[in-house]
C-alpha cells in the first residue's frame, strides 16, 4: 500500500521498532488491520545491536536484526502491513488523523506513536569504531561482558550513576568522568555512587578520543578548565548523556515533558484522544527492549478498547 488515501485504517502505527512491532501484533490479532511505517530502520535501535542477551526467551542470546526478523514475521502472520516509508507530516487537528508519508498519504481512526529515541553520541574519533567493541550505552545489556574490567561512565546523571553502579557488579573499577565539577544526579544516587568503593571520579573532565586496537584499550581525557590532556587506559566505555526522543513531527500537537518525550498516562494516551504512545519516545527511564515491547502491547489493547468504546 503506498497511497491509503481513499481508505481509512483503524490503526496506523508509526515506527518499526520493538513497541511498534508489539503493537502491530496486538492490533492484528484484534483483526484492526494495522499499518505499520517502518521508518529508515526497520527495528528501530535494537536492529544494530550485536546480542540481545536480556530479552526473556531466549536464554543464549538473540542478535538484534534477527530478533527484528521475528517480530516482524510475527505480526505480519496475523496481517500486519509492514511499509518501507517514513511519516514526513501529520495532521492531528481531526478524526481520521492524516500522516504524510515519503511515498503516500494515510488516514487513521487511531495512531500509535511508537518513533523511539536516539542516543546521544559523545561525536568524538573512535567512538562508531569502537561501538559494540568497548564502547556501550547500555549496561543492563553489555556489563556481563565486562568482568573484572577497568570501565569509564561518561555522564553525570541519573542515568549514569544508576548504571555505574550496577556495572560494579561486574568491574573491577568504574570511573565517571563528569565535564561539570558537581553532579546532576539525585543526592540518593550520588551518595550511593560515592559510597561504593569500586566507583571514582574524574571532574570537570571530556572525552575527545577513544583509542583502540580492535577493542577499547585507552581514551584521550581533557580538563576543561585547564585544558590539561591524558590517555588513560581502559578496558570500556559507557556513555550517558542523554538520549534524543524523535518526537519532531508532534512536539506542537501532543504534550511533552522538558526533554522532549511525549507524555503517556498509565494506559499509553498521549492528551489527544485517539493518539497512543508506546516504546522510548515516551519512556525516559527503563529504555529496554522488554518494556518498550510491553507498552506497544499495550497501546495496542487501548487502541482496541477506544474503538470498541465509540461503536
Amino acid at each position: 500500500m503506498t497511497d491509503s488515501s481513499e481508505n481509512v485504517l483503524e490503526c496506523l502505527i508509526i515506527g518499526s521498532g520493538p513497541a511498534g512491532l508489539s503493537a502491530a501484533l496486538y492490533a492484528a490479532r484484534a483483526n484492526l488491520k494495522p499499518v505499520v511505517l517502518s521508518g529508515m530502520d526497520l527495528g528501530g535501535q535494537v536492529s544494530k545491536t550485536a546480542a540481545v542477551d536480556n530479552y526473556p526467551g531466549f536464554p543464549e542470546g538473540i542478535d538484534g536484526p534477527e530478533m527484528v526478523s521475528i517480530f516482524q514475521k510475527q505480526a505480519e502472520r496475523f496481517g500486519a502491513e509492514i511499509i518501507f516509508d517514513s511519516a514526513t507530516e501529520v495532521d492531528l487537528s481531526e478524526r481520521p488523523f492524516k500522516v504524510t508519508t515519503y511515498g503516500g498519504e494515510y488516514l487513521a481512526e487511531t495512531l500509535i506513536i511508537a518513533t523511539g529515541a536516539e542516543i546521544r553520541q559523545l561525536g568524538v574519533p573512535g567512538e562508531t569504531d569502537f561501538t559494540g567493541r568497548g564502547v556501550s550505552y547500555c549496561a543492563t545489556c553489555d556489563g556481563h561482558f565486562f568482568q573484572e574490567k577497568d570501565l569509564i561512565v561518561v555522564g553525570g546523571g541519573d542515568s549514569a550513576l544508576k548504571e555505574g553502579i550496577f556495572l560494579t557488579r561486574f568491574a573491577k573499577s568504574v570511573t565517571i568522568v563528569h565535564r561539570r565539577d558537581e553532579l546532576r544526579a539525585g543526592v540518593y544516587l550520588a551518595n550511593k555512587a560515592k559510597e561504593n568503593p569500586k566507583i571514582k571520579f574524574i571532574w570537570d573532565t571530556v572525552v575527545t578520543e577513544i583509542i583502540g586496537d580492535g577493542t577499547v584499550n585507552s581514551v584521550r581525557l581533557k580538563n576543561v578548565k585547564t585544558d590539561q590532556e591524558e590517555t588513560r587506559p581502559i578496558d570500556g566505555i559507557f556513555i550517558y548523556i542523554g538520549h534524543i526522543p524523535n518526537t519532531d513531527l508532534f512536539k506542537d500537537v501532543l504534550d511533552t515533558d522538558e526533554n522532549g518525550y511525549l507524555v503517556l498516562d498509565k494506559q499509553m494516551h498521549t492528551n489527544l484522544p485517539g493518539v497512543f504512545a508506546a516504546g522510548e519516545v515516551g519512556d525516559p527511564h527503563f529504555q529496554q527492549v522488554v518494556i518498550s515491547a510491553g507498552m506497544g502491547a499495550a497501546a495496542a489493547m487501548e487502541v482496541v478498547e477506544f474503538l470498541e468504546d465509540e461503536n
